[in-house]
């Protein structure tokens, strides 16, 4: 399914079962984001249902389903994911451009499609067959990457790009991501904005990670750090998001470091939105 229509998200939190009550009392959270793996569609948590009584929008973000696999999604994840889609009543799902498994064996991590123009042509069939399946539109993320294939033949945002004009599927951008290719692969952020259909912006995924031995760690488990603001600045500098959300998944802080980071972000989309005004 598609739809001519980005809904406004405004700013956001990734909804985790560990901060679930600081979650419902962080002030001015417009949405949440919740990984569609970790709840069942007929018996959702509490702590969800309370955020969807108050209006906060909730959309599902799958890390399983593997659109980059060789083989055609799997139509049981694709159920289950049109399923949380349902139960939470939300504008759109997301997914990441990935491939996690092939022959029968999980990878258990995000691993990057092969860029080349054989591999498009699959990956589009895949999101076509999504498409069909789930009730309301898909956005595709980028992804964090310690290594690239040798015959890659496109960029990610390329490859993205193309994705979008084949199948107008929407685009989830994690700054954090473009941020760790940088450091691990010598990938231009600002290049890789410039290539981007921004037009088709779904939302934003902003996280915090670590550098070790030169080697950029996207843990989702550290505050947010300046380069990653300033990628997200770029971005807002070309675009206007519909929507950002700030992603933790370990170690967390206190709600209060929680709002800091949050205003962080407000701060950094508020300052481009003056700036375009002035224009």
């Amino acid at each position: 399914m598609s739809s001519s229509v980005i809904p406004r998200l405004g700013t956001g939190l990734g909804w985790r079962p560990e901060i679930d009550t600081a979650v419902e009392r962080l002030p001015g959270l417009d949405w949440v984001e919740v990984v569609a793996e970790n709840v069942c569609a007929d018996h959702l948590p509490p702590s969800l249902a309370e955020l969807r009584a108050r209006g906060v929008t909730v959309v599902p973000h799958g890390v399983s389903l593997g659109l980059g696999n060789a083989a055609e999604p799997d139509p049981a994840r694709l159920a289950r994911l049109a399923g949380v889609a349902e139960a939470v009543g939300a504008p759109l799902v997301s997914e990441h451009l990935a491939f996690v498994r092939a022959g029968g064996l999980e990878a258990g991590h995000l691993l990057p499609v092969p860029r080349t123009r054989e591999a498009l042509e699959v990956v589009a069939a895949n999101v076509r067959i999504a498409q069909r399946e789930l009730p309301v539109p898909l956005a595709l993320e980028n992804i964090a990457a310690h290594l690239a294939w040798p015959d890659d033949e496109l960029t990610e945002a390329q490859f993205l790009a193309e994705l979008v004009e084949r199948t107008g599927v929407r685009l989830l951008v994690d700054v954090a991501n473009l941020h760790t290719n940088r450091v691990n692969l010598g990938v231009d952020p600002a290049a890789e904005l410039d290539r981007l259909p921004l037009d088709a912006l779904a939302y934003v995924h902003v996280a915090g990670g670590v550098e070790r031995d030169g080697v950029w760690h996207d843990t989702h488990a550290h505050p947010v750090t300046a380069p990653v603001l300033d990628v997200l600045a770029a971005l807002c500098a070309r675009a206007d998001p519909p929507g950002v959300l700030l992603e933790r998944d370990g170690a967390y802080p206190p709600p209060a470091e929680l709002s800091a980071e949050l205003d962080a972000i407000r701060r950094v989309q508020h300052l481009h939105r003056r700036e375009t005004a002035r224009v």
